[in-house]
C-alpha cells in the first residue's frame, strides 16, 4: 500500500496534554509551515497566516487567557485558573492558523475560510509525517477577540484553529469512526 495513504490510516490526534518534547527543530518548523501552506487556494489571495508558541511564549499566552476568564468570572478557584494558564504550554509548539478571509469580487469567502482549514488539516498531517503527534482544536479562547488581539489576530481575522504539535507519551488510541453506507450517497442523474 501507498506509505501516504498508509499514513493517513494510522493518524491519529493527540489531546495536548499527552504531547511533551521535544518539538520540532527551528528547521522542521520551516519545513512544516512551508507544507501546511501547499493548499488550494483560489486567485492565490493567501487567506490565511500564522502564529507560533514556543518556550516562554506558551505559558505568557495562557496568563492572558486564564486573567481574561478571571476578568469575566472572578469566582472562579485556582485550579481551573491554572488549567487555563496551561492550554497552551503542554506540547512544545503551538501553531496558530488565523483566517484572513475577506469579501473578494471573484473568490468567496467561504472558500478562502475553507483553505485556512485545510492549512490546519496539512500542518497535522505533515507533523504526523515527521514523526510528531498533533492535535487540532479552537477551545473557547478562540472566540474571544479580547483575548487573540492580544495574540496578533486583527478584527477582520479569525482563528482557524491551533495546532498543538510534540510527541506522543503513549500510542493514542482510534475513536468510531463513520460507517461509509451512512455518510455517503450516490448522485444517479
Amino acid at each position: 500500500m501507498n506509505q501516504t495513504i498508509e499514513l493517513l490510516k494510522r493518524r491519529r490526534s493527540v489531546a495536548p496534554i499527552a504531547l511533551s518534547g521535544p518539538g520540532p527543530t527551528s528547521e522542521e518548523l520551516v519545513t512544516l509551515l512551508q507544507v501546511a501552506s501547499r493548499v488550494p487556494d483560489h486567485g492565490k489571495l493567501v487567506p490565511f497566516r500564522f502564529i507560533t508558541f514556543e518556550g516562554d511564549a506558551r505559558f505568557a499566552a495562557g496568563r492572558i487567557i486564564a486573567d481574561r476568564l478571571k476578568a469575566d468570572q472572578p469566582d472562579l478557584d485556582e485550579s481551573r485558573l491554572e488549567l487555563e494558564r496551561k492550554r497552551l504550554a503542554h506540547a512544545p509548539l503551538v501553531v496558530g492558523v488565523i483566517s484572513r478571509a475577506g469579501p473578494h469580487a471573484k473568490i468567496p469567502e467561504w472558500e478562502q475560510v475553507l483553505s485556512a482549514g485545510a492549512v490546519c488539516m496539512n500542518l497535522v498531517v505533515a507533523a504526523n509525517a515527521m514523526g510528531f503527534a498533533a492535535s487540532w482544536l479552537t477551545q473557547w479562547y478562540s472566540y474571544d477577540s479580547r483575548i487573540t488581539a492580544k495574540f496578533g489576530v486583527a478584527p477582520d481575522e479569525k482563528v482557524a484553529g491551533f495546532v498543538h504539535i510534540g510527541r506522543a507519551s503513549g500510542t493514542p488510541e482510534d475513536r468510531v469512526r463513520p460507517v461509509l453506507a451512512d455518510i455517503v450517497t450516490r448522485f444517479q442523474g
